[in-house]
């Protein structure tokens, strides 16, 4: 299933990993004292704690005064200092080979290979095989995804950015298309969407969920950190938490460079990219969103609003009642549609959809022949002019809309259908032309 919520197992890793970062300053009173020991006596013997010496005064910055310091209260873990920050943008972090020596891998799981790859994306020509041992030595962010599910989507400005930022300190990041769909197998589908996207980092298709099933995965999306050794320290399903992972990148990066005998690296102290209300990537975890909504007699969670519902393979005339008192978080239709698996497939020349939903944005999932007109939130609640022909005036246009409110199926992919102001009920019509037409979901953000 994609997820929108996050999991927290261990704070900054999970029950694989054994990287927790404490933010720590030589200057520590005794309650910091008796804060890390009822933090690290909560731990399982599958957690190591790391702490990153964040000095507050200059004479903090002395890697003699920390190590005093850790003597002074007790400190056992081990402990980079954090130097200074020059012009807020560039943080120097002192290294200690033997503080990560000292970290035992033996109870951590190795990173399974990649199995059963159908293609390769941005390798060289593009049909390169490229394989996790071959990455050996080299700081792996394993990143299973989409390219039509909303929660793989909004990830991707952070992945960017960790690209940017960590490539050129042995960060590798390789995205694992595991599709959902049918069509989410075909490459050239998969490779449009990467162009679009403007993914940069190499994808392999696992088209038969050969490395799905080798992870022991259930999730889009989910991200392994692998270190230099194979081993899985990081483990994270679900959007969110990207400060928390950029920390487990830069705990990894950190110890590589360690251990190839750096005495110290350096991060780019900017924030991650911020995402801008009114953009595909946003969503407020917060909120309490619609679920995504499966439109398929296999893979549906909830029935049609018609009465008529769902009918395995049959072609059915549809008609949305003459109410206003539309169920929430359902689907109405209007026309001839073909009932399939896991989709509904519009079978004269036009037809229409209806949807109230509570939410920001609205995407639907579609593919086949056609387009459509879309209309957002009417003054009498989708009710008599859903019912009617109407035209509902357009107030929020997503970003596969033209200035008319109208959208035509370039490919199977996801179309966002309206970018909203508020979190809040709304709702949308789609007077769907062309025979052929299909829809698979509607996800929301």
């Amino acid at each position: 299933m994609c997820i929108r919520k996050v999991l927290h197992l261990l704070g900054i890793v999970t029950a694989a990993s054994a990287l927790v970062t404490m933010m720590v300053s030589a200057s520590g009173n005794s309650s910091f004292v008796q804060g890390e020991q009822k933090f690290t006596a909560n731990m399982t013997d599958k957690e190591e704690v790391v702490g990153v010496h964040s000095p507050e005064f200059e004479s903090e910055k002395n890697i003699d005064s920390v190590k005093d310091a850790d003597q002074r209260s007790g400190i056992t873990y081990p402990a980079v200092a954090n130097g200074m920050v020059e012009n807020n943008t560039i943080t120097k972090v002192k290294l200690n080979m033997t503080q990560f020596q000292e970290i035992n891998k033996s109870q951590f799981k190795k990173a399974p290979e990649f199995a059963q790859i159908s293609g390769y994306i941005n390798t060289p020509n593009n049909n390169s095989p490229i394989t996790l041992s071959s990455l050996k030595g080299k700081v792996v962010l394993v990143y299973i995804w989409t390219y039509t599910c909303i929660n793989s989507i909004r990830p991707m400005p952070y992945i960017h950015d960790w690209d940017q930022k960590y490539s050129d300190k042995g960060l590798v990041i390789v995205g694992v298309h595991s599709p959902e769909f049918g069509f989410e197998k075909n490459y050239a589908n998969v490779n449009d969407a990467v162009q679009r996207f403007g993914i940069t980092y190499p994808v392999i298709l696992d088209s038969d969920h050969g490395t799905w099933n080798a992870y022991e995965n259930n999730y889009w999306p989910r991200y392994y950190l692998i270190d230099t050794q194979g081993y899985i320290r990081y483990d994270h399903i679900g959007e969110g938490s990207y400060d928390q992972t950029e920390k487990a990148i830069q705990s990894l990066v950190a110890e590589r460079a360690a251990m190839m005998g750096a005495n110290e690296i350096s991060f780019d102290a900017n924030p991650t990219t911020l995402i801008k209300p009114g953009s595909l990537y946003y969503v407020d975890l917060s909120q309490s969103i619609t679920p995504e909504i499966y439109i398929g007699y296999n893979t549906a969670r909830t029935p049609l609003g018609n009465p008529e519902g769902f009918k395995p393979d049959q072609t059915v005339s549809y008609s949305i009642p003459s109410t206003k008192n539309f169920k929430p978080d359902t689907v109405y239709l209007q026309g001839n549609w073909k009932n399939n698996p896991d989709n509904m497939e519009l079978q004269n020349d036009t037809g229409r959809i209806l949807l109230p939903y509570h939410a920001k944005s609205v995407n639907i999932i579609a593919g086949g022949k056609g387009g459509g007109v879309v209309f957002n939130d009417d003054e009498e609640g989708g009710g008599a002019a859903a019912a009617s022909t109407v035209k509902i005036p357009n107030k929020s246009l997503g970003a596969d809309l033209s200035q008319d409110g109208s959208f035509r199926i370039d490919g199977q992919r996801l179309y966002n259908l309206a970018i909203h102001n508020n979190y809040t009920a709304h709702n949308i019509v789609i007077d769907v032309k062309g025979k052929g037409f299909q829809f698979y979901t509607f996800t929301f953000g």
